[in-house]
């Protein structure tokens, strides 16, 4: 896969130097502007087109009794996307971002992963290709997030498959389930990761025996991203359960990725840290349709914004630090 900058990297550090603040008075916003020279290529990293991209699937663990909503209830907000009625566009005007919405093929569920394995290995495969649809096109920036009744069970399959402990270490309450939800979603989580127990050390078994569509799509579109050069910032639990397979499999793999923000699900803290990833943001958010990602866009934005429009030292007259 390709690698980072580095010469970007330290032309930027050399810029950062001479600007008129401070050395570190910025604080993490110096690291994001290095991560995208890094990822980007240039001295002078872009945020002129950043595309926020929600993929939308349907699950079959949903007769489990899982959710709080109906399933029917991924469409209808899918076509809340489309009419402009939703969180995520209110975020994407106010920091004019490009929203695309992929639907993929939600009159379909995926099998329940307690009876057999969700997928089959050619359409979690053409999947996976799908998502790099993201950056069709391209873009300075992809966000990704999801849509999907019952994705929080499957996020807590993956990890629990992964990273072990018990099931009820990964499952909460998503969009809302009561105490009796919670244990019906840790007994569905159990059962699944004990059936396909033979066949997890692959992590793109898991993510075929367990995962769904949106979360294929999803690790397509990073490892799309990273092909083209493109920064990645990952939303909340689902989209880095996602992410985690990609990890699993090579703990490079998300080098070009940034952790948008830490969900209120309780075990997407732990996700993380498992990750090594530190979020830029922490607003005790759940809603999920990467939302959170596309609020730390435009703290990306205020980021890369001041690096390249503050004044120097020298052209602004302003008497740098004495040694």
């Amino acid at each position: 896969m390709p690698a980072p900058d580095l010469a970007a990297v330290e032309n930027v550090r050399a810029r950062d130097r001479q600007l008129t603040k401070p050395p570190g008075a910025l604080g993490r916003l110096e690291a994001i502007v290095e991560w995208l020279a890094a990822w980007q290529g240039r001295d002078r990293p872009r945020t002129d087109r950043i595309v926020v991209a929600v993929f939308a699937g349907n699950h079959g663990v949903v007769a489990q009794g899982v959710a709080a909503f109906p399933q029917a209830v991924t469409a209808q907000m899918v076509a809340n996307f489309q009419n402009d009625g939703a969180a995520i566009n209110q975020i994407c005007k106010t920091f004019d971002l490009g929203l695309k919405v992929f639907e993929l093929a939600l009159e379909v569920p995926t099998r329940d992963f307690t009876e057999a394995a969700a997928l089959e290995e050619a359409d979690c495969a053409a999947t996976m290709a799908y998502g790099m649809e993201a950056i069709a096109g391209g873009c300075d920036l992809l966000c990704i997030g999801e849509m999907g009744i019952g994705n929080t069970t499957v996020a807590a399959a993956i990890c629990h498959a992964l990273y072990g402990g018990a099931a009820e270490d990964w499952v909460g309450p998503g969009t809302g389930v009561d105490a009796e939800g919670l244990k019906r979603k840790a007994s569905a989580v159990a059962r699944g990761v004990s059936l396909h127990k033979e066949h997890l050390k692959d992590p793109l078994e898991v993510l075929r025996r367990l995962g769904g569509r949106e979360l294929a799509a999803m690790a397509g579109a990073i490892l799309g991203a990273r092909t083209q050069n493109v920064p990645v910032l990952i939303d909340g639990y689902v989209a880095t359960a996602a992410a985690a397979i990609l990890h699993a499999a090579d703990p490079k793999a998300l080098d070009h990725c940034m952790a948008a923000h830490v969900s209120a699900e309780p075990a997407h803290r732990k996700a993380l840290a498992k990750l090594g990833l530190a979020p830029i943001l922490d607003l005790g958010m759940r809603l999920g349709e990467a939302s959170g990602a596309a609020l730390a866009a435009g703290v990306v934005k205020a980021a890369a914004a001041t690096h390249n429009g503050m004044a120097t030292f020298e052209s602004a007259g302003v008497s740098g630090k004495e040694v």
